[in-house]
């Protein structure tokens, strides 16, 4: 059974940094795209960034690109999400997402993943 559990979430302060993990089990998922969501109070689930398995080719949503960096350690079937500079509007459950089968495309939209962990709480107060 394939499950991802997902760490690291707080409160922090804007301007401040938290950096989130997300750990595999069930499959090894080093050759897979995988990404983080997040999703606001009475707002759509939404793309944050993606990363590639064997190449490890990024790519990020506009309003986080130059504040936030995805990366992985396949030996720890791990992804993390370093946040820097958080503003307020970070403020929102983020989540970890697989596909169900290996890609190498990063997949933006919900649609496109099939497995996903619980969320954890990222609050930025201003």
């Amino acid at each position: 059974q394939v499950q991802l559990v997902e760490s690291g979430g707080g409160l922090v302060q804007a301007g401040g940094s938290l950096r989130l993990s997300c750990t595999a089990s069930g499959r090894t998922f080093s050759s897979y795209a995988m990404s983080w969501f997040r999703q606001a109070p009475g707002k759509e689930r939404e793309f944050v960034a993606g990363i590639r398995g064997s190449t490890a080719n990024t790519y990020y949503a506009d309003s986080v690109k130059g504040r936030f960096t995805i990366s992985r350690d396949n030996a720890k079937n791990t992804v993390y999400l370093q946040m820097n500079s958080l503003k307020p509007e970070d403020t929102a459950v983020y989540y970890c997402a697989a596909p169900r089968f290996e890609t190498a495309l990063i997949l933006t939209t919900q649609k496109g993943y099939h497995y996903w962990g619980q969320g954890t709480q990222v609050t930025v107060s201003s």
